[in-house]
């Protein structure tokens, strides 16, 4: 839902529940990290798979709130906008890249000349 814009019935109902929702995902989200500490002598795999289904049981029910939903629409037009993105070509990425290459060794002798020319100076004035 875009800022400013007017919640309508269905979308009015459904905000309504976000808090519950959120406190749901809590919940699973506790239940899962002490679970896992309280089953410390159950196998490991257990435990794992345990915390896995309750994370993504979780992420769901987030999902499902009117964050979640803002969080999906947000991805779907980003990868919308990635499609439209002109990538270049591998001659014009090796290029690139050859005159990045050769411009960071360049100011790098420069440094190391002035370093060096500071250096012989500094030698000289202290003794």
């Amino acid at each position: 839902m875009k800022p400013g814009s007017v919640k309508h019935g269905n979308e009015v109902q459904q905000a309504r529940h976000d808090g519950l929702k959120w406190a749901v995902v809590t919940a699973l989200l506790v239940v899962a990290v002490v679970g896992n500490t309280y089953f410390a002598n159950i196998g490991l795999l257990y435990r794992v798979l345990g915390v896995v289904v309750l994370c993504v049981l979780a992420g769901f029910i987030a999902l499902a709130t009117t964050k979640g939903r803002d969080l999906t629409e947000l991805a779907v037009s980003a990868k919308k906008e990635i499609q439209r993105v002109v990538w270049p070509t591998r001659p014009e990425t090796i290029q690139t890249t050859a005159i990045v290459l050769v411009a960071v060794l360049v100011v790098g002798l420069m440094l190391w000349l002035i370093d060096t020319l500071l250096g012989w100076a500094m030698s000289g004035v202290i003794g």
